[in-house]
């Protein structure tokens, strides 16, 4: 599916004061991202804070993206059950989103043909092109290349979002799965690594704050500047590091609001960014203003 582009932003949930979801923000931030390069928006995935979201909230998002942005919609609807996962994904197909997310299988722990027929029995109920995720840092599951060459042959499966932090595991992925699959990193700060090993693009964080100069370092990438884009990598690294420094999307909505886009807090049982944190995300964005 390589319309949904190079630069995916796995997009934040604007808050109010008082935790409830504010679609008028996420509209506004949503253009702000595809003005800054971004060519698809991820919606209710793990930035998105999709556990602590209502089933009815994620509906809404969707609807009211897809009425006001001009970019692919892909709808984070994974979950440890597999029926749970379909309902949900039948539910963003009626919203009308233009691809699904699906996260490996958290707590449960599935073996890899687990995994495979969970994620077999998902692709069969519905049409719309699925992007597997594969975050063994946050679910205690490794979808191991395999199984992802298995899942790879099922038609509407068609892309990877690779987030184990393993360029290792990524190039043996890129060896046995066919050019028609599409296999993005997940991993900020392995965007140019993956890229030289053949993944096509990001699904990104660090786009929310430096959009602008990672489309730039895609770019010349892509141009054969390998020299320039190496030069912007290496200017990133650390606020690719520092978004992260606790966990997502705590930093990154901190980040914002010191921005001035106003994406509010975080939903139990995530708590807002300490000071110690809130003192580096200070700091990296005064440099990055220089």
């Amino acid at each position: 599916m390589r319309e949904w582009g190079r630069l995916i932003t796995a997009m934040v949930t604007p808050f109010d004061d008082d935790l409830n979801v504010d679609y008028e923000m996420a509209v506004s931030l949503g253009k702000k991202l595809v003005d800054e390069g971004s060519t698809s928006l991820v919606i209710t995935g793990t930035t998105g804070e999709a556990p602590t979201l209502t089933l009815e909230e994620k509906i809404k998002l969707y609807k009211i993206m897809k009425e006001n942005l001009n970019v692919p919609i892909i709808a984070g609807v994974g979950t440890n059950s597999t029926r749970d996962t379909i309902e949900n994904a039948k539910k963003a197909v009626e919203a009308g989103v233009d691809g699904l997310l699906i996260v490996t299988p958290y707590y449960n722990k599935p073996d890899q043909d687990s995994l495979y027929q969970h994620f077999k029995t998902i692709a069969e109920s519905v049409s719309l092109p699925i992007m597997l995720y594969n975050v063994p840092g946050r679910t205690g599951c490794n979808m191991l290349p395999s199984t992802v060459a298995r899942l790879s042959k099922i038609d509407n499966i068609v892309a990877l979002k690779e987030a184990s932090g393993n360029i290792t595991q990524l190039g043996e992925i890129m060896k046995i799965v066919s050019e028609d699959f599409i296999v993005y990193t997940g991993d900020d700060g392995m965007v140019l690594p993956s890229m030289a090993v053949g993944a096509y693009g990001v699904v990104s964080v660090s786009s929310h704050i430096v959009g602008t100069e990672m489309k730039e370092m895609i770019e010349a990438f892509i141009e054969g500047h390998n020299k320039k884009a190496a030069e912007i990598h290496l200017k990133l690294l650390s606020i690719f590091q520092n978004l992260f420094i606790v966990a997502n999307p705590i930093p990154v909505k901190a980040a914002l609001n010191m921005r001035g886009i106003k994406v509010g807090g975080v939903r139990l049982p995530l708590t807002k960014a300490k000071e110690d944190v809130l003192e580096i995300l200070k700091k990296e964005l005064e440099v990055l203003d220089k």
